[in-house]
C-alpha cells in the first residue's frame, strides 16, 4: 500500500471563485472530515495529488500547516471532459483503526481453450481493512475455467487482516460462452439474391 505525503493549506474562501482561483493555481480544494470532528476545508497541491490518486486506496500523510493527519479518499470529483481534480473529499483515519473501501479484482491466467468469455459481475470488491495496510487490489486465478464456472467472493484469496463485508456468496466472475450469432432474415435474404 502507497503513502504520500502532501502540504496542505487550510482555506477560508469557498464557492465557486474561490475554487476557479485555486485549481489556476495548480491546487485543488478538499474537504477533511471523519472522527466527529469538524470539517477542514483545505488546499492540496494539483499534481502530487493527481500522481498519489493513480494508487486504489491511498494512504496521505496531510501536513496541515504543522499538524500530521492520516486520510483515505472517500470521493474524488473530476471535469466531465479534461478528467482535472476539481475536489477531493478526504476521510481521516488512525493507525489500527479498521476501515471499509473497495479494491479491484484483477485475474491472471487464461480460460479453458474454446469459445469463453468471462464475465466480471464484480469489478470490486467490499472489504474491511486496517487502515494502514489497505491492499490495492485483490488478485484471483481464472485458469483453465470454464462455461458455467463462477468465482464467489468468498473464493478470492485476501490478504491478511482483511476481511469481506458483502455477501461471500456474490459472484465476482462467471465463464460464459460465446454466442453465435445466426443470420437475420434480411441478411440470409441478400445473400440469396447475390446468389
Amino acid at each position: 500500500m502507497a503513502d504520500v505525503k502532501l502540504a496542505a493549506e487550510t482555506r477560508t474562501e469557498f464557492g465557486k471563485g474561490a475554487a476557479r482561483r485555486i485549481r489556476r493555481e495548480n491546487k485543488v480544494p478538499a474537504v477533511v472530515y471523519g472522527h466527529g470532528a469538524d470539517p477542514v476545508h483545505i488546499t492540496l497541491p494539483g499534481h502530487e495529488l493527481q500522481l498519489a490518486l493513480r494508487t486504489p486506496n491511498v494512504l496521505l500523510t496531510l501536513d496541515i500547516e504543522g499538524k500530521t493527519e492520516l486520510a483515505i479518499p472517500k470521493a474524488v470529483q473530476r471535469d466531465a471532459i479534461k478528467g482535472h481534480l476539481e475536489h477531493v473529499d478526504l476521510l481521516t483515519v488512525k493507525r489500527g483503526e479498521k476501515v471499509t473501501v473497495e479494491v479491484y479484482v484483477h485475474t491472471e491466467g487464461e480460460l479453458a481453450p474454446g469459445a469463453y468469455l468471462l464475465e466480471h459481475v464484480l469489478s470490486t470488491l467490499t472489504v474491511e481493512a486496517e487502515a494502514t495496510h489497505i491492499p490495492e487490489s485483490v488478485t484471483v486465478s481464472i485458469a483453465g475455467l470454464e462455461a458455467g464456472a463462477s468465482i464467489a467472493a468468498k473464493d478470492i484469496p485476501l490478504p491478511e487482516g482483511t476481511t469481506l463485508v458483502i455477501d461471500e456468496d456474490a459472484v465476482v466472475l462467471q465463464v460464459l460462452a460465446a454466442q453465435a450469432e445466426e443470420p437475420t432474415e434480411d441478411a440470409a435474404g441478400d445473400e440469396a439474391a447475390e446468389a
